[in-house]
């Protein structure tokens, strides 16, 4: 009997080698199914090749988040020919957006990028602009919502579809309250370890519905987690 699972993980932030670790560890399978909650860019050493390694595995759905947004509001400038006309484009809205991207880690994924040719470029940068904002799904007869950050302004009156880009991929969970009693927000964003009253930093946190998942694999003595949405299961890689 073929057993079909559903993990999610995020916040991979470059870090490559951990990322195969975690699909050793968990068996994932090719009838698997793997939502990566953003922030697969910046800050570690290899976030293109992490990229990469996705978009040979068509059973991996990965949604935006913050640094990926920030990387595609500079990264089809950065990447063209350097001509008079591209030099005109370097106004202070784009030398603000690469400024901001730069100060969240940026630099490691412009780095690597440019060991690549036009064409790759171009794919990477198209595969990013594909990520989906959100996704809601049912597993076991339990519902979940799959975002990168949380849903600013909540409302109770506000369908999901309301919220802005804003609201989705920076604003902050609020783990304190209970967003919906029939739905579970599984989200990315805030390192665990920066959670207050979290009685283990660093591991997955659930509370009122929520299922956070950032274990802060780019910082010193984080981990890389991924939940199974079958079984609950947690899984963990270190360094």
């Amino acid at each position: 009997m073929i057993f079909i699972a559903v993990y999610v993980i995020s916040d991979i932030h470059g870090e490559y080698e951990l990322f195969m670790k975690m699909l050793e560890k968990i068996k994932f399978q090719d009838t698997d199914t793997l939502y990566i909650l953003g922030d697969i860019l910046d800050r570690g050493p290899n976030p293109i090749r992490v990229l990469r390694k996705l978009m040979e595995m068509p059973n991996v759905i990965p949604i935006v988040g913050n640094h990926e947004l920030m990387a595609v509001k500079c990264l089809d400038l950065l990447c063209e020919e350097i001509t008079t006309e591209t030099i005109k484009k370097l106004n202070n809205s784009f030398m603000e957006n690469l400024l901001i991207w730069q100060e969240n880690g940026g630099y490691s994924t412009i780095a690597e990028l440019r060991r690549y040719n036009a064409q790759v470029k171009k794919e990477l940068i198209e595969y990013i602009k594909e990520f989906l904002i959100y996704e809601t799904l049912t597993v076991n007869r339990k519902k979940y919502l799959l975002v990168h950050a949380g849903l600013g302004n909540f409302s109770e009156q506000k369908d999901i579809e309301e919220y802005s880009l804003h609201d989705l991929v920076w604003e902050r969970v609020d783990y304190e309250k209970c967003y919906f009693e029939d739905m579970y927000v599984v989200s990315g964003h805030t390192p665990t370890q920066s959670i207050k009253g979290n009685p283990r930093p660093g591991f997955v946190y659930q509370k009122n519905h929520h299922i956070a998942i950032d274990c802060g694999a780019c910082f010193p003595n984080g981990r890389l987690a991924a939940f199974c949405l079958d079984t609950g299961e947690e899984f963990y890689v270190e360094r």
